[in-house]
């Protein structure tokens, strides 16, 4: 599945949509307006377009102040911090039975480095011709 785009800034006057649903700084709705009006609205009052939400029909943009989008950028990154790893790394690892002692030794070394950095452990062992 292809990466949604996770960063949060300013857009401009780069915005692909026609119509828009724009917050206003105090978050409060104005509604739907086209791309025109909420550009107009933005060299007026001296603020950025924000894409807050792209998946809704129409996506809404917020305008924000320069400050606003850095509290923002500031918030989003601490909740980033906060929240666990979502994927479990899984490292895999087989062998013959037939290893020699030193394998065996440098394989098992390995492992207990994975385990200790909370990684999920396969190990396979296939029967020696």
């Amino acid at each position: 599945e292809p990466k949604r785009k996770t960063a949060f800034g300013s857009v401009g006057r780069r915005i692909p949509y026609r119509i828009l649903h724009v917050i206003n700084q105090d978050g409060e709705s104005l509604g739907h307006m086209h791309r025109a009006e909420a550009l107009k609205l933005m060299d007026q009052h001296d603020l950025k377009l924000v894409l807050l939400r792209e998946n809704v029909e129409p996506p809404v943009y917020r305008l924000m102040t320069g400050q606003q989008i850095h509290e923002e950028q500031l918030k989003r990154a601490e909740k980033k911090k906060a929240s666990p790893r979502s994927g479990v790394i899984q490292k895999e690892l087989s062998f013959s039975s037939a290893i020699a002692k030193n394998d065996l030794e440098t394989k098992t070394k390995q492992i207990a480095q994975w385990i200790e950095k909370k990684y999920h452990v396969k190990v396979t062992v296939r029967q020696a011709k």
